[in-house]
């Protein structure tokens, strides 16, 4: 199916491909503004992880989501004194599919590194 999007001096097409991969954009970008800064240490972990993958697959599109938060960088960072350490993006490992239409596309956030950089990238497309 094919989208006609108007915008005042602008009108493109935008196909099935285009929402699968905004669509997937969002999820991520959502995950990764949401969740870093909460409070984790290594007996929460478990938790935060679920609570992360549920409130993602919740929302449109999501047909399956994983979710792993580095356990050896959450105690490396846990504190003495308070007994935690708040989420980075560098801590999470993140793999989702998400499908509209006749679209599915697989996206991942990693941490890279060689560039010390948690990076968000597709994996996959599948077209129907």
């Amino acid at each position: 199916m094919v989208y006609i999007f108007t915008c005042k001096l602008l009108t493109m097409v935008i196909t099935e491909r285009d929402n699968a991969l905004f669509e997937a954009g969002i999820k991520l970008g959502a995950l990764y503004h949401q969740f870093t800064g909460a409070p984790v240490n290594i007996s929460t972990v478990d938790s935060l992880e679920q609570a992360i993958k549920e409130s993602i697959s919740v929302q449109p599109y999501v047909e399956k989501i994983s979710v792993t938060i580095d356990r050896n960088m959450v105690t490396s960072r846990t504190g003495e004194k308070f007994k935690y350490c708040e989420l980075e993006g560098r801590m999470l490992e993140v793999e989702a599919r998400i499908t509209f239409g006749g679209i599915t596309a697989t996206v991942g956030l990693k941490y890279d590194q060689s560039l010390d950089y948690p990076l968000m990238c597709i994996i996959d497309i599948i077209e129907k």
